[in-house]
C-alpha cells in the first residue's frame, strides 16, 4: 500500500479546563468607571488628582501679601498704584465691590525642599480676573479665577531661597462681568465681593499632569467614537488597563510613568511639537484666538485690561509651544495696547514679526454690519487696515468676524475694495429656524463681487480643543463635496483669555491619535489662517467649483438688536450725518484758504469713537448699562467737537451761525442733488409774520426766502387742515388729502393719481404694542410668537397745533400705561412744484415699560410678494409672505432710512430718522420703535424719546425719489448768515464738485486724501500735493453713467479702492470725468489738485 505513515500532533497551549467564568464587559459601566480616575469628589484623594502635585508651600513664611485698594472704582496705572502705601492682607480676605481694583504686592520665597522640583507654579485664585506684573512694571500673564488659568510658572531665578517681589492687579469682575447668580446676561450686581482662596507655591508632577491629559483624550475616544468601532473598543480597554496598572501599584510614580507608556499605544509620542512633523495629510487647521468683546458685560476700561491679560497669556504660550499660532483682530485693541502697555505691545509686535501672533480682520473693531452706514463700513476697513499697515507692515488679507448678528449683503464688495478676498465667520450656525447649508462657499455681493467664505464647522469660535471639537470639524462640514478641510478656532473667548496650555496639549494628543489609530480627522497646528485660505483659493484656481450664496447672510436670531437701545442708534445715525458735513465743508475750506488746516486729528478721533461704538454688542444694544454711559460720553464729545469743526470750516467759507446782523440768510445743501423744501427758520431768525422759509436750489449754497401767511407766490400750494367730523380731521395740500381719526390715518388719497393708499378698513400710523419675552436673550431677541400678542393702542382726542398755510399739524396723545405715553404730531407741508411730498409723524415718547415692544403700522393698498429695504450702498428685497421657513424667519428685518412696498405703477415708502427694525407682512408695513428688555441693561430705553418717520407715496416704481427724499429727511438743511451769497467765492466753491448723469448715482462722501502732505498725520508715507476723495455708488441696481464735474484745477483723476490706492487713471474732458458704475457698485475717485 505504499509505506508507513507517521502522525504529527501539535501541542496546544490553550488550557484544557476553564479557570472560571469570564463575563462580557458592560461598556456603559466600564465607560462610567473612567471618571473615577480623574474627577474630583469622593475619589479625589485616591485617584490621579491626588498625584498632580509633588509638594506645596503657603503661609507667611513663603508668601507675604499686602494690598493697595484705589478709591472710587478707579483703575490706576502700575506706576501710580505702586507709589502708594500697601497694607497687609491674607488668603481668605474678600475684595470688592464690583468693578473695583486691588493691587496685591507679593513677596515670595521658594522653600528649600521644592527648589529642585521640575516645575514650580504659583496657584492664585481670587475668583476674579487678574494680571501679574514684574516688580519693575512688565505685565506677564493674565489670571481668570474660579479654577481656570490660576497657575503661573515661577521663573528659575526664584529658586535661590530669597524673597522675590511681584504684583497682581486684581479686577473685581469675572470673565463675564458681575452678573448675580449663574445667569451671565443679567444686569451686573454692583456689590459683588471676591474671596482670595488660594495663594500657594506648587511643585507640579509633570508626568501625572501629562497622564491626566492623555487619559482625558483617550477616554473621549472611548466615549465619542462610534460604539461599534474598533477604535472605541480599543480606547476603552486601554483606559481600563491604565487604571488597573495605577491601582495595582498604589499610584506610585513608576506606575504613572508606566501608564504613560501604555497611552502611547493609542496616541503615540505627544511630548513635543514633533507630533505635527509627519507629512500625513491633515484636514483640520487649529487656530488659537480669544475674541475679546470690545464691550459687552463689562465696560471699555475693563476691555483694555482684558486685552493685556489675553495677549500676555498668548505670548507666554507662544514661547512654550512652538506649534502655537494665535490670531487677533480689532485694530482698536492693538492701539489701546500700544498706548497703555508699551512693553507688552513690543512683545506682541515681535511675535507678529515672527509670523506666530497673526493679525486678521482688517477692521477697527469686530463691528455690527446691519446698522452702520455704508461709509461707516468703509471707514471700519480704512482705519483698521491703515493701523495694521502702519504698525505691523502689512494689511490683513482675511476679514475675520466670527460673532456678529447677521452680515450685510455689500460686505463682499467692500472686503475686496479693502484688499481682502476671504472671510471667516461662524455666527449663522446659531440660526434658530433653518440650518445654513454651507461651510465653505463663495459669498456674492449685490454688485457681483465675491469673497471665499469659511464658517467654522465646529460651530463655535471659542472651542475648547476637545476631542469632540476636532471630530465635529469634519463631521459637521457641509461642503465636503468641494473641500473637507476646516478651521478649528479655539480658545477662551468673548471675555478674552484665549487658548490654555491644556488645549494645546489636547490637540497634540488628538493629532497623535489620528496618526496612530486613525478615525479622528487629522488636526494640524503651525499653519496660519492665510495658509488655509491660500490652499482654498488655489483649489478654486485649479477648477474646484465652490457653491455660491448671493445676498445677505441673514441671521435667524437676535432680531431685536435692530431696535434695542434706541438712543444709541440715534447717536450713531446723527454722528454719521455730521461727519459727512464736516469732511465736505472742511475739504472746501482747505481749497479756499491754504492757512486753514484740515482737522484730521479731530476727524479721526470722532470717526474712531464712532467705529468703536459700532462694535457688535454696543450699537445693536446688547451691552450692560455702563457701556452706554461710556458711549454717551464719546458721542457727546463727538457732537461738541463736531460743532466746533463745522463752525471753523463755515467761518473760513464766510458763513456764520444764525447772525441776524448779516445781510442775508442762506442754506447749505451738502447733498449732491437739488432740493426744494419748506423749512422752519431758526428761532433767532423768525419774525411775527415769518416762521417758515422756502429753500430751493442746487447742491451748495441756496438762497432762503422767508414766507409770510400772505405770500402770494406760494399760495396755490398751501397746506390746510380742518375738522370734518367730531375728532376726524382732514389735512391736505396739492398732492394729498389725508383723514385722521383717533390719531390714525384712515385715508390717504393721492390727488394726482386719484388713488387711495390706505388699505380698506386699515389704519396707518396705528401704534401697536406686543408682549416681548424671547426664549432667553432679552436685549437680543424677538421671537415670532410675539406677533400673536398684538394690541392696538387707543388714542385720546386730537387737536390742531398748526393751521398753515405752509405747514399744518395735528397732535394726538396716546396712553400706553400709567407710566408711558406718546404724543404724535402728524404734519403736512405745502407741496412745492414737482418735488415729492410726504406725510410726517413726529413722536415724543415717555417710555417706562417692561418687556414690551412698541411699533407703528401702515396697511397699504399695495400687492407684492417682495418688499424693498435700503441697505448700505443698495437695496435688498425680502419676502412679504411665509411660504417657507426661510421666508417666515424674516418676520423682522433690518432697514436703514426707508422701506418700500411697490406694485406695477405705484408704491409706498416709509422713511425714518433713526430706526432700523422693520417688517412687511402682506400689505402691512410695520416700523419698530422701542423695546423694553431688562437684561443685560435693566434700564434699556427707559425715558424720553423723539422719533420721526413719514409716509412717501409715489407713482411709478421705486426709484431715486425715495433714495433722495429719505436722505433729505435725515439730513435737514441748516440756515446760516452770509453776505451777498450770489457773488462770493465761497458760494461757488460749495458747488465746485458736482455729479451729473443718472439719478441712480449717489455722491456719498467728499473728503481729503488720507496721505496728502498737508493732511497726513505721518502713519504712512505722505503723498505729494493735495487731493480730494469722492465716494460714489449706484443706488438702484442697474448700470449707470455719469460725469464728475468740477471747477477746481484738477491735474489727474484716479479710480481707487477704499484704501485710496490708485488703480485706474481716468481722462479729464472739459472739466469733467465720465464714469460708469455697474449695479450697486461702490466706487472711489481721487482728484489730484
Amino acid at each position: 500500500m505504499g509505506g508507513d505513515t507517521q502522525t504529527r500532533q501539535t501541542v496546544s497551549t490553550f488550557p484544557k479546563y476553564s479557570a472560571g467564568p469570564v463575563g462580557q464587559q458592560i461598556h456603559s459601566i466600564y465607560k462610567g468607571r473612567l471618571g473615577i480616575f480623574q474627577d474630583g469628589g469622593q475619589y479625589a484623594s485616591q485617584n490621579l488628582q491626588a498625584k498632580l502635585y509633588e509638594g506645596k508651600a503657603s503661609g507667611e513664611d513663603y508668601i507675604k501679601l499686602s494690598v493697595y485698594s484705589p478709591p472710587d472704582l478707579t483703575r490706576p496705572t502700575f506706576k501710580e498704584a505702586t507709589s502708594h502705601e500697601f497694607k497687609k492682607t491674607h488668603v481668605g480676605e474678600w475684595f470688592g465691590p464690583s468693578w473695583s481694583t486691588h493691587w496685591i504686592k507679593i513677596h515670595l520665597k521658594v522653600p528649600s525642599d521644592l527648589q529642585k522640583k521640575e516645575q514650580l507654579e504659583l496657584h492664585w485664585d481670587g475668583h476674579n480676573e487678574g494680571l501679574i506684573w514684574t516688580e519693575d512694571g512688565v505685565p506677564l500673564q493674565g489670571l481668570t479665577g474660579n479654577g481656570e488659568r490660576i497657575e503661573w510658572i515661577l521663573p528659575k531665578e526664584f529658586r535661590d531661597g530669597s524673597f522675590h517681589t511681584f504684583y497682581i492687579e486684581m479686577a473685581c469682575n469675572g470673565m463675564f462681568g458681575n452678573a448675580p447668580g449663574g445667569d451671565s446676561i443679567q444686569p451686573p450686581d454692583p456689590n459683588k465681593y471676591f474671596q482670595l482662596t488660594q495663594a500657594e507655591i506648587v511643585a507640579v508632577n509633570m508626568e501625572a499632569r501629562q497622564l491626566y491629559i492623555d487619559f482625558w483624550i483617550i477616554g473621549d475616544a472611548a466615549r465619542e467614537f462610534p460604539e461599534n468601532s474598533w477604535e472605541s473598543h480599543e480606547a476603552l480597554q486601554l483606559c481600563n488597563k491604565i487604571m488597573d496598572t495605577y491601582v495595582a501599584a498604589d499610584g506610585s510614580q513608576d506606575s504613572i510613568i508606566e501608564c504613560r507608556k501604555l497611552a502611547t499605544k493609542y496616541i503615540g509620542d505627544v511630548n513635543s511639537s514633533r507630533v505635527y512633523d509627519t507629512d500625513k495629510e491633515h484636514l483640520i487647521y487649529a487656530i488659537g484666538n480669544c475674541h475679546i468683546d470690545t464691550c459687552w458685560l463689562w465696560p471699555w476700561d475693563e476691555t483694555k485690561r482684558k486685552i493685556a491679560r489675553s495677549f500676555a497669556n498668548q505670548c507666554d504660550l507662544l514661547d512654550r509651544y512652538p506649534e502655537h499660532r494665535f490670531v487677533a483682530s480689532q485694530a482698536q485693541q492693538y492701539k489701546w495696547l500700544e498706548q497703555l502697555y508699551p512693553s507688552l505691545y513690543d512683545r506682541v509686535k515681535a511675535k507678529i514679526k515672527e509670523g506666530r501672533f497673526q493679525t486678521v480682520g482688517g477692521s477697527w473693531v469686530e463691528h455690527d454690519t446691519n446698522l452702520p452706514s455704508g461709509e461707516s463700513l468703509v471707514r471700519q476697513f480704512l482705519y483698521g487696515q491703515r493701523l495694521f499697515q502702519s504698525r505691523f507692515g502689512e494689511r490683513c488679507r482675511t476679514f475675520w468676524l466670527p460673532d456678529t448678528f447677521g452680515y450685510s449683503t455689500q460686505l463682499p464688495q467692500l472686503c475686496r475694495l479693502a484688499g481682502m478676498t476671504r472671510f471667516f465667520t461662524q455666527k449663522i450656525s446659531w440660526n434658530n429656524i433653518n440650518n445654513f447649508p454651507h461651510t465653505t462657499f463663495r459669498w456674492v455681493s449685490l454688485d457681483g463681487s465675491q469673497v471665499l467664505c469659511h464658517m467654522a464647522p465646529a460651530n463655535t469660535y471659542t472651542a475648547s480643543a476637545h476631542f469632540g471639537d476636532v471630530n465635529r470639524s469634519l463631521s459637521q462640514n457641509k461642503s465636503m463635496d468641494q473641500d473637507a478641510t476646516g478651521i478649528l478656532a479655539f480658545g477662551k473667548g468673548d471675555g478674552g483669555g484665549g487658548p490654555t496650555f491644556e488645549m494645546l496639549e489636547k490637540l497634540r494628543r488628538c493629532r497623535g491619535m489620528s496618526d496612530t489609530v486613525g478615525l479622528l480627522p487629522r488636526v494640524k497646528m503651525g499653519d496660519s489662517v492665510e495658509d488655509f485660505f491660500d490652499r482654498l483659493e488655489k483649489k478654486a484656481e485649479e477648477g474646484t467649483k465652490f457653491v455660491t450664496w448671493y445676498g445677505e447672510l441673514y441671521f435667524e436670531l437676535h432680531r431685536g438688536t435692530y431696535t434695542s437701545q434706541a438712543n444709541n442708534k440715534w447717536n450713531n445715525r446723527k454722528t454719521e450725518i455730521m461727519l459727512h458735513d464736516i469732511e465736505y465743508l472742511a475739504t472746501l475750506a482747505t481749497i479756499k484758504d491754504s492757512s486753514y488746516k484740515y482737522p484730521k486729528k479731530d476727524i479721526d478721533d470722532i470717526w474712531e469713537n464712532t467705529l468703536l461704538c459700532q462694535f457688535h454688542d454696543c450699537l445693536p444694544g446688547s451691552c450692560i448699562e455702563m457701556c452706554y454711559d461710556d458711549s454717551d460720553k464719546l458721542y457727546e464729545y463727538g457732537f461738541k467737537t463736531g460743532k466746533k469743526l463745522l463752525k471753523d470750516a463755515l467761518s473760513v467759507l464766510d458763513f456764520s451761525m444764525h447772525d441776524p446782523e448779516k445781510d442775508s440768510m442762506i442754506a447749505i445743501n451738502t447733498l449732491p442733488w437739488p432740493r426744494a423744501e419748506i423749512v422752519e427758520l431758526p428761532a433767532g431768525m423768525q419774525t411775527r409774520d415769518s416762521k417758515y422759509a422756502i429753500v430751493h436750489g442746487d447742491s451748495g449754497a441756496i438762497d432762503v426766502k422767508a414766507l409770510s401767511a400772505k405770500d402770494s407766490k406760494y399760495s396755490s400750494s398751501k397746506a390746510s387742515i380742518k375738522e370734518i367730523r367730531q375728532d376726524v380731521f382732514q389735512l391736505s395740500n396739492n398732492h394729498y388729502k389725508v383723514e385722521v381719526e383717533g390719531g390714525s390715518i384712515t385715508s390717504l388719497i393721492d390727488l394726482e393719481e386719484n388713488r387711495e393708499i390706505i388699505a380698506k378698513g386699515g389704519k396707518a400710523n396705528q401704534l401697536v404694542i406686543f408682549d416681548d419675552k424671547p426664549l432667553y436673550w432679552q436685549a437680543w431677541d424677538v421671537e415670532v410668537y410675539h406677533l400673536e400678542t398684538r394690541k392696538e393702542l387707543p388714542s385720546s382726542q386730537s387737536r390742531i397745533v398748526e393751521k398753515g398755510p405752509h405747514k399744518v399739524s395735528l397732535m394726538t396723545e396716546t396712553k400706553i400705561s400709567e407710566d408711558s405715553w406718546v404724543k404724535t404730531t402728524i404734519s403736512l407741508a405745502a407741496s412745492i412744484e414737482d418735488q415729492p411730498s410726504y406725510v410726517e409723524m413726529a413722536n415724543e415718547v415717555e417710555w417706562h415699560e417692561t418687556m414690551r415692544f412698541l411699533k407703528v403700522e401702515f396697511p397699504v393698498d399695495i400687492t407684492n410678494t417682495e418688499a424693498s429695504y435700503e441697505t448700505q450702498y443698495g437695496i435688498i428685497r425680502r419676502p412679504t409672505h411665509y411660504n417657507t421657513s426661510w421666508d417666515m424667519a424674516k418676520f423682522e428685518v433690518c432697514c436703514h432710512k426707508w422701506a418700500d412696498l411697490s406694485e406695477n405703477g405705484y408704491g409706498v415708502s416709509i422713511m425714518n430718522d433713526s430706526k432700523y427694525g422693520f417688517a412687511t407682512s402682506g400689505n402691512m408695513m410695520r416700523l419698530s420703535l422701542l423695546r423694553a428688555p431688562k437684561a443685560p441693561d435693566a434700564h434699556a430705553d427707559m425715558g424720553r424719546h423723539h422719533i420721526r418717520y413719514a409716509i412717501l407715496p409715489h407713482a411709478g416704481p421705486l426709484d431715486s425719489r425715495t433714495v433722495r427724499t429719505a436722505r433729505n429727511f435725515n439730513h435737514p438743511m441748516n440756515i446760516y448768515s452770509h453776505s451777498s451769497p450770489s457773488t462770493t467765492t465761497s458760494s461757488s466753491l460749495l458747488s465746485a464738485i458736482t455729479l451729473q448723469g443718472s439719478p441712480a448715482l449717489v455722491l456719498d462722501a467728499i473728503k481729503r486724501g488720507e496721505d496728502d502732505e498737508d493732511v497726513s498725520r505721518g502713519e504712512l508715507p505722505k503723498r505729494k500735493g493735495r487731493s480730494i476723495i469722492l465716494r460714489i455708488y449706484e443706488s438702484l441696481g442697474g448700470k449707470a453713467r455719469g460725469t464728475i464735474k468740477t471747477s477746481l484745477k484738477v491735474k489727474k483723476v484716479w479710480k481707487t479702492n477704499v484704501l485710496e490706492d490708485d488703480e485706474e487713471s481716468l481722462e479729464i474732458v472739459d472739466g469733467g470725468v465720465g464714469i460708469e458704475l455697474r449695479a450697486f457698485e461702490v466706487a472711489t475717485f481721487r482728484l489730484q489738485l
